[in-house]
């Protein structure tokens, strides 16, 4: 029996989990579960934002052999979970969009896929699309390795052309459709049986972390030399070459969804093991008197946000969580799993520092979740000096839009400092790449929505640092205050909705310095929603006017964060995502506008 270690790559959405799904079921592995679909999503936000967040590993059994997979997050925000992974496997399945062609999260993870050595097989995924152009997806995909210094045996690459949501894939175009066996079989032909290095003394290194809440920390990882044990003494060793001992209390592989506790593990197998305090990723696990394995490096977070004890008016009526305390015990146990995330704690506040938008995003949808309420101030990106210089984080940008709607982006984009460097118009859709600074493109995207009236897709992935790029130039609309606590009525929205578009809805409870809309023109502007229309005594059907309501955008909570202000917050709790003001008052707003205290 041989045993292969593959992970599957792509940029997101491209059909990466799908394709696992189908292995799952086809191999056998998942029989109970053959009308269920993404089925390695299993954690809610998965499956609600239709993204694969975190890294997971399963096992099928195909013609006797074991492949174990590994689903990677195709988002960029979670790369630091690709980067570990692929030191556990031999090769890569490259997903790619047969109509898109490669994006820019293709470009990283296969950059990195490369740099490690591994030859990917290519799966052109979404044959089945009228649109799909396989041969010019290969070209570009050739042309992207080439640009990535691929090797010539990494860029003589095998490609399988595949439908993940109709269950099929081709070894030929023109092949008759049946199932994924030519997936399977170029698995067998392309993929090297994992090294059998078992006469050697046990060694594996962490490159991810779970918790059981019954037996604690887990460490993730693949044997590379020699059999684990359960039961076993281990020398564990730090980065900097500090070692500890420990035990190893149980030892489980995966197939399937299911973790299987087994008393032992050979070279090659991707296992979790317990036992170990406080165990962390990049240490090496052996036994005896062992060499560390080379360190996992892993990219520094590019974005940063204040995270704060929610103090609003609405405080603690919709949450459980509270306290400065609750809110440092829950990013201290994110710390244990989440290691691309920072946070630095000074006077009650807590600096956290992620990959982006959506990695900050997500912790704070998960403290919500959990009963937690907060604040946060906006996202801002980190600099870095060199060599005297100041740096910003640079973005790649793509963006997918009906062409007519071309023109306005690109004059959208004029006073960011964008470099365009694609632009491409096929079948009624403009495809545009950027290059533009991430602080630029933070007020970009609520800005997008409008524009494309949220009919337009943009995906963004941090490309590298460049020189400071100048002054960020302020947002051109103003946000519409509440001047009043109280009720929201519906005659006061069919008053104020031609100044721009309401975020709450009648009847919903507002307070004093609360955001209730964006006001179309460039300064804050003061407003009362609590205002109900006046009955009286006669009336006539030419009095009463039709109140219609423009259609009230409710804002998520990645709308939120790239809508606020220097001197605004979003409060998250439970029920609700609101947008305030720093000073409630309209007075107080008025001094701190002067300077004084």
């Amino acid at each position: 029996m041989a045993l292969r270690n593959i992970a599957i790559i792509a940029h997101v959405d491209h059909g990466k989990t799908t394709l696992v799904d189908q292995l799952l079921k086809q191999s056998g592995t998942m029989k109970a579960a053959e009308d269920q679909h993404l089925i390695m999503d299993n954690n809610d936000q998965e499956r609600e934002r239709g993204i694969t967040i975190y890294a997971k590993n399963t096992a099928v059994r195909y013609e006797g052999d074991t492949i174990n997979i590994i689903d990677t997050p195709g988002h960029a925000d979670f790369w630091s979970e690709v980067e570990r992974v692929l030191r556990m496997v031999d090769c890569v399945v490259l997903v790619v969009d047969a109509y898109e062609g490669p994006m820019p999260q293709t470009k990283f993870v296969l950059k990195k896929s490369l740099e490690l050595g591994l030859k990917p097989i290519v799966v052109l995924n979404k044959i089945d699309k009228p649109t799909a152009r396989p041969k010019e997806v290969i070209n570009m995909l050739f042309d992207l390795f080439i640009l990535l210094g691929a090797s010539d045996e990494q860029a003589d690459f095998p490609v399988i052309y595949a439908s993940a949501k109709n269950g099929y894939a081709l070894k030929n175009l023109g092949d008759e459709p049946v199932d994924m066996k030519p997936l399977f079989e170029a698995i067998k032909e392309y993929v090297k049986p994992a090294a059998d290095l078992s006469d050697k003394p046990f060694r594996m290194q962490i490159a991810n972390l779970a918790y059981d809440d019954f037996v604690g920390r887990l460490g993730i990882g693949r044997v590379y030399e020699g059999t684990a044990k359960t039961g076993q003494q281990v020398t564990i060793i730090w980065n900097d070459g500090v070692k500890r001992t420990g035990k190893i209390s149980k030892i489980y592989t995966t197939l399937g969804l299911q973790r299987v506790e087994s008393q032992e593990a050979s070279c090659g197998d991707i296992i979790t093991i317990a036992g170990i305090p406080n165990i962390f990723v990049w240490e090496t696990v052996g036994a005896g008197d062992i060499e560390a394995l080379p360190t996992i490096s892993i990219d520094e977070p590019t974005l940063r946000m204040e995270f704060l004890v929610n103090d609003s008016p609405f405080a603690g009526k919709e949450g459980k969580y509270l306290t400065t305390r609750n809110l440092q015990e829950r990013l201290t146990k994110e710390l244990e799993t989440n290691v691309g995330l920072k946070v630095d704690m000074t006077d009650s506040k807590f600096i956290v520092s992620g990959r982006g938008e959506l990695h900050l995003s997500v912790l704070i949808e998960s403290i919500r979740r959990e009963g937690g309420e907060l604040q946060v101030w906006p996202p801002e990106v980190i600099f870095k000096i060199e060599d005297g210089k100041k740096l910003e984080p640079i973005e790649s940008l793509v963006i997918n839009i009906e062409d007519h709607l071309a023109g306005s982006v690109i004059e959208a984009l004029s006073n960011r400092k964008w470099l365009m460097t694609s632009n491409i118009s096929e079948n009624g859709l403009t495809t545009m790449e950027f290059e533009i600074p991430t602080r630029w493109l933070l007020w970009f995207r609520w800005e997008f929505i409008l524009l494309t009236k949220g009919e337009g897709i943009m995906y963004s992935s941090f490309s590298h640092y460049d020189d400071y790029k100048g002054e960020i130039q302020k947002r051109q609309f103003g946000s519409m205050i509440s001047g009043n606590t109280g009720e929201v009525m519906k005659y006061s929205i069919y008053k104020l909705q031609d100044r721009g578009p309401i975020f709450v809805d009648p009847a919903q409870k507002i307070y004093e310095g609360m955001i209730v809309g964006e006001h179309l023109k460039g300064w804050d502007l003061v407003i009362n929603l609590t205002v109900n229309k006046q009955l009286t005594n006669v009336r006539n059907s030419w009095n009463d006017e039709a109140m219609r309501l423009e259609p009230i955008v409710h804002l998520t909570l990645e709308d939120a964060l790239g809508y606020i202000g220097p001197d605004e917050l979003v409060e998250i709790t439970p029920k609700n995502i609101r947008m305030r003001k720093k000073y409630l008052t309209e007075s107080a707003r008025a001094l701190a506008k002067k300077g004084t205290k």
